[in-house]
């Protein structure tokens, strides 16, 4: 059975969201786990399937994993012994590729497939192998798996020819344990980066300078188990921004840092929504016409790629032409074609969406062509007239905890149904 949303859009969103943790942390922070010696309890975990694929590649490898509430996991790697993922899990996300920074600083080697996920362009991994070679690997790919080895890892000075989060990240783990000094410049310093180095220096790592361009980290010899909450989810967070804005509503959204938020609540003003910053909440409420924007989207702290689909959506409910440029990816426009269906007038060439406002949307019938462009297929949803019905979930749930509980709380006309495989229906 092919599973789907069906959404009955014109309904305002109300009320109060509880945020999950940040799936960008987690992701990294599990793999992390590999180089302590002890187990670690991670908290605010969020409960999605790219975290589920994670834990069973840990699983796989000989790692113990015990679920102590629905958001706590405890990982024990002690048992880790071979330094390699299989390749049927590794092949479905992306940041399965932080195996290899860990790995290669507990053994000395790695062996991994090349990285899947979503599909929006290629994910080269030059500057990611480019850091480990500095600090003493050497590298081969073959068959589509990737393998680093060292004899041993020698902390050295990586400058990134370009602003890359999963580089970063990579770099970050394999140097731990490398001797010395490694000094990593030209950084990302999304908050997720920061969180991975506050959990590595809960476990005794000596990293400086996370959340800004230039990260120090100083070998050790030995980490240890910890416990640790995970940030929340400063995307979900936007998305859920979003659609109270799409929807002409009204909500506070519970459990997240503001000040991961700015680029998004910046932008949100600009297109006439009211936002409220508290402590730990935001309250989101859109009761005047939209206004039309530019947005670009950049490096942290600048508006994040992982909102453009869900801004572009927003844009489409404005009166009159805004643009939106793509600053990271090659090749995340492919939703647009879906949003046309729904009525939506945008032109693409390149890295620039020109959008012409008309103030709604039409329900139709979508598929999700990423994870992202999935949650805004949602708002779209939402914000349309009529009935929307969307395919290809599974890629929504890959980075949303509770998508359509949460959204059905704030009052959407949303529901999930398995749709009959026409391969099942031919048999």
């Amino acid at each position: 059975m092919l599973e789907k949303y069906v959404i009955e859009g014109g309904h305002p969103l109300h009320g109060e969201v509880a945020i999950s943790g940040a799936k960008n942390a987690a992701v990294a922070i599990i793999p992390a786990t590999i180089l302590a010696k002890g187990p670690c309890i991670i908290e605010n975990v969020p409960n999605i399937s790219d975290v589920a694929i994670m834990l069973k590649i840990l699983r796989d490898m000989g790692a113990s994993i015990r679920m102590l509430d629905k958001s706590t996991v405890e990982i024990d790697t002690t048992m880790v012994e071979h330094p390699v993922v299989p390749y049927e899990l590794a092949k479905h996300m992306r940041a399965s590729y932080y195996f290899l920074g860990a790995l290669l600083s507990r053994f000395n080697h790695a062996e991994v497939s090349m990285p899947g996920g979503c599909d929006f362009g290629v994910r080269p991994i030059d500057q990611h192998l480019k850091g480990f070679k500095a600090l003493g690997a050497q590298y081969s790919i073959d068959h589509g798996m990737i393998d680093v080895q060292a004899d041993e890892l020698i902390g050295a000075q990586v400058y990134l020819d370009v602003v890359t989060v999963g580089a970063t990240i990579n770099i970050m783990l394999a140097a731990v344990y490398a001797k010395g000094l490694t000094i990593i410049e030209n950084a990302a310093k999304e908050p997720h980066i920061v969180d991975l180095a506050n959990f590595l220096n809960s476990m005794g790592a000596e990293i400086m300078g996370a959340g800004t361009d230039v990260i120090k980290i100083r070998g050790v010899r030995q980490l240890y188990g910890t416990t640790y909450s995970i940030i929340p989810d400063q995307i979900e967070a936007g998305t859920f921004m979003i659609a109270a804005a799409a929807t002409h509503g009204d909500i506070l959204v519970r459990n997240i840092i503001p000040k991961h938020l700015e680029s998004i609540t910046a932008k949100l003003e600009r297109i006439g929504v009211t936002v409220e910053d508290y402590d730990d909440s935001i309250r989101v409420r859109a009761n005047q016409p939209l206004l039309k924007s530019s947005v670009k989207t950049m490096p942290h702290p600048g508006f994040p790629t992982d909102m453009q689909p869900q801004i572009t959506v927003l844009l489409t409910l404005a009166e009159g032409t805004s643009i939106v440029t793509e600053g990271i990816w090659d090749n995340r426009f492919k939703y647009v074609d879906e949003l046309r269906r729904m009525g939506a007038d945008i032109s693409v060439d390149g890295k620039v969406a020109v959008i012409e406002g008309k103030g709604h949307l039409t329900g139709a019938p979508v598929k999700a062509t990423d994870l992202r462009a999935g949650a805004a297929m949602v708002i779209a949803g939402l914000a349309a007239e009529g009935i929307t019905e969307i395919e290809n979930i599974y890629y929504i749930e890959r980075g949303y905890e509770d998508f359509v509980e949460k959204l059905k709380g704030l009052g959407a006309c949303i529901k999930k149904v398995g749709a009959p495989d026409l391969l099942e229906q031919a048999l």
